[in-house]
């Protein structure tokens, strides 16, 4: 089903989960396992990335068609800029279009390891803007794009910026934006009224990161400038690394997190699963409970 139809027919808060396309056959399988456990709670749409720096590419694919063709579940295949041409970017699109896959999120990408910051190939796109275009340009797609309410690590202009871009997005055929994650809802109600006043009227779907090893999140978060909230930081610290601790508390906060977003009626929660699926089925069956 097509993004844009899910979110206008909702009778309730969209759940999404995002996968990433592991590298062996051995996390393939587990993929496909999460997958299957995962149909327990009934999620909207699963979405797979292009992996690090544009890599797994092929495997993306692969996984997106297999989603399509082996379950009952939605898929929606990340496109990014990195290291595509237009020509190459249109023939994915179109393969895509020919195999029925009508939902897609489009992001510029970040550079592949090695590479200080991102360029784009000869004959390739710089911003997600233009990938944007160019999807709206091919087909038939439902497109969704990625905004981050704390800025963009690249932004010189924090918030401000992102909300521009996120404007121009939607101007060119956004659906819905997928938000970086983020552990203070204030971070991310700040941002949906500030982009509300900037016009932009389309879908913010919150991203929320279960956390399974603490000391993980807080490498990732500095390298996608998302920030540890003091409750997070007050919480966590005393478990060290018991690892169980440190999941079990990973579910309470975001079950609390997620209960106050619902409250203040989003459109939809977003979960990077991490390729885990029990902190996420935990979740939801908690908010279920916790709405009778």
């Amino acid at each position: 089903m097509r993004l844009s139809t899910m979110l206008s027919e909702r009778n309730a808060p969209l759940i999404s989960c995002e996968f990433f396309p592991p590298k062996t056959d051995k996390g393939e399988a587990n993929l496909w396992r999460c997958l299957e456990e995962l149909q327990v709670v009934q999620p909207s749409y699963i979405s797979v990335t292009y992996g690090a720096g544009g890599s797994t590419q092929e495997r993306t694919k692969r996984i997106v068609l297999g989603i399509k063709e082996k379950t009952g579940l939605s898929p929606v295949a990340h496109l990014t800029c990195v290291g595509s041409t237009k020509e190459q970017l249109a023939d994915l699109l179109n393969d895509y279009a020919g195999a029925g896959i009508e939902n897609i999120l489009a992001l510029r990408g970040d550079a592949p390891d090695g590479q200080a910051a991102f360029e784009a190939v000869k004959g390739g796109f710089s911003h997600a803007t233009d990938l944007i275009a160019l999807i709206r340009a091919r087909g038939d797609f439902s497109i969704a794009c990625a905004t981050y309410p704390e800025g963009h690590p690249e932004s010189k202009g924090g918030m401000d910026d992102d909300i521009r871009y996120l404007k121009m997005k939607q101007d060119l055929g956004a659906t819905c934006a997928v938000t970086q994650y983020f552990f203070d809802n204030n971070v991310f109600f700040r941002f949906r009224d500030a982009a509300d006043k900037a016009g932009v009227t389309m879908p913010l779907i919150p991203g929320v990161m279960p956390i399974l090893n603490y000391e993980q999140i807080v490498r990732f978060s500095k390298m996608c400038g998302a920030s540890i909230a003091d409750v997070v930081y007050q919480k966590m610290q005393p478990l060290g690394d018991d690892l169980h601790a440190v999941r079990s508390m990973g579910v309470d906060l975001a079950v609390a997190q997620c209960q106050e977003l619902l409250q203040e009626g989003v459109a939809g929660l977003h979960f990077y699963t991490l390729n885990k699926s029990a902190s996420t089925i935990d979740i939801v069956n908690a908010l279920k409970g916790s709405q009778g």
